[in-house]
């Protein structure tokens, strides 16, 4: 993986946040190719209960300050960095204060789903990709995980179709058994389809339930990575037979050569 360009967009990522299934691969992945001479970037959303001054975050005021339309709103971008200590990576956060300043990542202390989920998702995946824009860094691959994270490949393919940085950049999903009850917003198709993506290429999202949401997600995919060995049976199947190249789920403590080759595949 010498030299080659991984950008990580990440729904969590430790150290910043408790450690999970997604929390931990997130991290684990990211260090193992750049333990291999890869050039890595990590992205994910700056959720108020991160400790900015333990963690040392700062603002990069060069990055920060444009706006970014979600269902018809102007939304300030802020762009946060710091770096994992002892590992040389930079990890890039996604801040706004009307989504992100909650102190709390996906739901409030009832357990309920925040009711902009939806928006906060469309909100992190554009932000990424207009931050990228800036640094203009061509990312070889970009590997997304956690459903937070799941509508850059759909906007990847339809919002930023035309954008000849990523005119080689090839996307792979890593689809985990982590989820929620309930589904987003029901409005959350009409959003999407107010930034040009057509119904058809979206029809799912009318139930934006977890399952769905990841259908859209691999629909949208250039490669797939089961990467739970407790997917459900359904969304094992859609994988299966979405025409994608897929991984099947390996263990941890063996997913490094496995990850590296299924790259290689892609490059």
């Amino acid at each position: 993986m010498k030299d080659k360009r991984i950008l990580y967009v990440s729904s969590e990522v430790v150290p910043y946040l408790a450690e999970n299934e997604v929390s931990l691969m997130s991290y684990d992945v990211p260090k193992m190719v750049n333990d291999q001479g890869g050039q890595i970037r990590i992205f994910m959303p700056r959720y108020g209960n991160i400790n900015e001054r333990r963690h040392q975050l700062h603002e990069v005021i060069r990055l920060s300050g444009m706006n970014l339309v979600v269902n018809d709103l102007d939304m300030p971008l802020i762009i946060k960095v710091a770096s994992i200590p002892k590992e040389r990576i930079q990890v890039y956060f996604i801040d706004n204060d009307e989504y992100f300043k909650r102190k709390a990542t996906f739901a409030d202390e009832d357990g309920q789903l925040y009711p902009d989920n939806d928006e906060r998702a469309i909100f992190f995946a554009k932000g990424v990709v207009e931050t990228v824009k800036k640094l203009n860094w061509v990312p070889d691959i970009i590997h997304v995980h956690g459903w937070m994270a799941a509508m850059l490949p759909v906007y990847m393919k339809h919002f930023y179709k035309n954008e000849a940085l990523f005119s080689e950049t090839k996307i792979v999903t890593s689809v985990y058994g982590q989820s929620f009850d309930g589904t987003l917003d029901v409005e959350m198709l009409n959003k999407v389809k107010l930034d040009g993506v057509p119904q058809e290429a979206v029809d799912m999202l009318s139930v934006p339930d977890f399952e769905n949401i990841m259908k859209a997600t691999v629909m949208h995919s250039d490669a797939v990575i089961v990467a739970s060995p407790n997917l459900s049976s359904s969304l094992t199947k859609f994988i299966e037979t979405s025409g994608k190249p897929f991984l099947p789920y390996v263990p941890k403590d063996t997913f490094a050569d496995a990850y590296s080759n299924f790259y290689k595949e892609m490059l």
